[in-house]
């Protein structure tokens, strides 16, 4: 069973940037279809970003595309989601999450077998 543990969440501007981290272990994750979504308070977990195995095929939610990218190196058991031109909105709790034995893309919250436990994002206006 792999276990999840995401990193490099803090505050930042409005037009700053960070980028989130997501290190796996207790397996290998070249098996793994991985995604990021995000979480505010009171509100549902929304799809942010998904990377196919090889790393050759990724999605990502309408209001992040063109600012986000997401990336992964499976010798490194890493995934990263990059964040720029962060606005006010994109302020929530970020949560890398994967599907086992599984080589696409996924957007449905309902197909992640397992998920970190989030890292906060703030962004000020």
């Amino acid at each position: 069973q792999v276990q999840l543990v995401e990193s490099g969440g803090g505050l930042v501007r409005a037009g700053g940037s960070l980028r989130l981290s997501c290190a796996a272990s207790g397996g290998t994750i070249d098996n793994y279809g991985m995604g990021w979504f995000r979480q505010t308070p009171g509100k549902e977990r929304d799809f942010v970003a998904t990377i196919n195995w090889s790393g050759g095929a990724h999605y990502y939610a309408d209001s992040v595309k063109g600012r986000f990218t997401v990336s992964r190196d499976n010798a490194e058991n890493m995934v990263w989601l990059q964040m720029n031109g962060l606005k006010p909105e994109d302020t929530a709790v970020y949560y890398c999450a994967a599907i086992k034995d599984y080589s696409g893309t996924a957007k449905q919250l309902s197909r992640y077998d397992y998920w970190g436990r989030g890292t906060q994002v703030t962004v000020s206006s």
